[in-house]
């Protein structure tokens, strides 16, 4: 199959495509026929050795991918050949086939663009586990989301809105602002705005925000911590 794979630490400069044998399931794996992978900065960290996981070199990154199982291991259930899915790995995506823990495997619906699916675990799974299981996001309650144009900030913007918040988002320029309000936010405010806060207070009643997402952290950070609710999250 082909691949494309690192044998060195060197970022995104350190691949190559390469040909190597197709990976073989263990108990409790299926294999999936690679349709469409998803790019995240958590695979840009892994090519420099500065995540949490270190696969041994060479290996072959990626960590989401959408496509069609082809092989389904011993103590598998519920899974078959010929199933479109999406699965998070714990790398080897970058590639025509992938291994993934049945666990980790979720079913697609007839028709769903395998791109779509390829780009959806980790920004929504962020997303949604941020606001679900840290900060108990209530309907009714006001989210201030910061990078709201970017992958995993638009994602959020949209999660908020389906538990019902109202919406609070930042960004930096007019363009990415536009994005922010495509994806659902009800409130826009350019992240450089030097009346940041003041912004925000004044949306909220001078009450302030129940919950803060902010995946961009220094100077807006600060600002945050300025602009949130009693017993806010």
């Amino acid at each position: 199959m082909r691949a494309v794979i690192t044998r060195e630490l060197k970022g995104p400069a350190g691949l190559e495509l390469a040909e190597l044998p197709a990976p073989e399931t263990g108990a409790c794996q299926v294999r999936i026929a690679v349709d469409a992978a998803g790019v995240n900065f958590a695979d840009a960290l892994m090519l420099e050795g500065r995540y949490q996981e270190r696969p041994a070199l060479p290996f072959v990154p990626g960590l989401e991918v959408a496509g069609r199982i082809d092989k389904v291991g011993v103590g598998v259930k519920g899974l078959e050949c010929g199933e479109h899915v999406l699965a998070l790995v714990d790398h080897g995506g970058f590639a025509e086939q992938a291994i993934a823990r049945a666990d980790d495997v979720v079913s697609l619906p007839e028709g769903f663009d395998p791109i779509i699916a390829a780009g959806f675990a980790i920004a929504y799974g962020t997303a949604f586990g941020a606001l679900v299981w840290r900060a108990g996001l209530a309907k009714g309650e006001v989210l201030l989301v910061h990078g709201a144009a970017g992958g995993v900030g638009s994602t959020a913007v949209e999660c908020g809105k389906a538990m019902g918040a109202t919406v609070i988002a930042t960004a930096r320029g007019s363009d990415r602002l536009a994005i922010a309000t495509a994806h659902g936010a009800d409130h826009v405010i350019d992240s450089d705005a030097p009346d940041l806060v003041e912004q925000i207070r004044a949306l909220t009643n001078g009450a302030g925000v129940d919950v803060v997402f902010d995946p961009v952290g220094g100077a807006l950070f600060a600002a945050s911590l300025r602009a949130i609710a009693w017993e806010g999250r």
